[in-house]
């Protein structure tokens, strides 16, 4: 793993800790990342065009490579007819059982008309992604929660899950079948904001030591250097839950310890992607540059207690 990262700290006036993250440099910029490393090269995924790609050979110097989707699948206007053209959101890329699985959404801002895509390959280096198809849709009026935000998550045993939720009832986690890599079973609430407007999204699951940790954006983004997200984080010893803060609140009653509530320059941080229980990607609005929504990557440690911390 990269040890160039300068474990420096700096302070905001609200009391959380912003961890200095890793010098990046060249095109990094990105709304909801999804990171992986293949081979010598790192990938970040991100919401925009057919699903925007960037890669680097050394983890910090990134270079944009082509979009996933040159054009949309006839499909998607089926379930979301109302979708930006080619407008793809919050992609999250792994390899599970020797294939690589891109999982991602098509909405419309505002809207719960939702719905979940897949796409796989045999390496991303190698491309020819395989247009795997609708995964699960949502619809206004008959769905109290939004088909977004899907995040693969491999449990203890080796089994596939779908997290995946924004705003409405909150966050979900469905079984996902092996072969296809689609939702076998029930729905389970993981986590919901009911006294703040719904305002919970972008799910990210990771296991260590016995627990699962289940990390989330809250508050709004979208808004530039007026965004108010912050990355909140909860634990359970069951993949299902309860997920429960520092505080032992339940998640699905609002509960979420704050880990990234960004500070002066890096404004609004969400869209996380917890990769190999030691880094943590996510998105930032910069305001030296108007606002503009980049890559922020940092160490993720561990406190002595088993809590995530910078």
């Amino acid at each position: 793993m990269l040890t160039l990262t300068a474990l420096l700290f700096s302070f905001v006036p609200n009391g959380k800790i912003f961890a200095a993250p890793w010098a990046l440099s060249g095109d990094v910029g990105v709304h909801d990342p999804s990171l992986i490393k293949e081979g010598n090269g790192w990938y970040t995924f991100s919401t925009g065009k057919g699903i925007q790609v960037l890669k680097s050979d050394n983890g910090t110097n990134w270079y944009r490579v082509p979009q996933v989707f040159l054009s949309p699948p006839a499909w998607w206007k089926t379930y979301v007819p109302k979708q930006a053209a080619n407008d793809v959101w919050a992609p999250d890329v792994k390899t599970y059982n020797g294939r690589t699985w891109l999982y991602y959404s098509i909405s419309s801002f505002g809207s719960n008309t939702s719905a979940i895509g897949l796409a796989s390959a045999s390496s991303i280096g190698a491309g020819s992604w395989r247009d795997d198809g609708l995964v699960l849709r949502t619809t206004e009026g008959s769905n109290d929660y939004n088909a977004i935000d899907p995040e693969l998550v491999i449990d203890a045993s080796g089994n596939p899950w779908l997290a995946f939720g924004s705003f409405w009832s909150g966050l979900k986690l469905t079984k996902l079948d092996k072969n296809t890599m689609k939702p076998t079973g029930s729905i389970t609430s993981i986590a919901a904001r009911p006294n703040n407007g719904g305002a919970i999204e972008a799910p990210s699951i990771t296991y260590r030591n016995g627990y699962y940790y289940l990390f989330a954006s809250i508050d709004n983004c979208c808004k530039g250097v007026n965004s108010t997200y912050k990355i909140v984080y909860g634990r359970s010893a069951n993949i299902t839950g309860p997920y429960v803060d520092k505080n032992g609140v339940n998640m699905l009653n609002g509960g979420g310890t704050i880990l990234d509530s960004g500070n002066a320059q890096w404004k609004g941080p969400g869209g996380e992607d917890i990769v190999g229980n030691n880094i943590i990607a996510r998105h930032a609005y910069d305001a030296n540059d108007n606002g503009a929504p980049k890559l922020l990557i940092s160490d993720l440690n561990w406190d002595s207690s088993g809590w995530p911390t910078y």
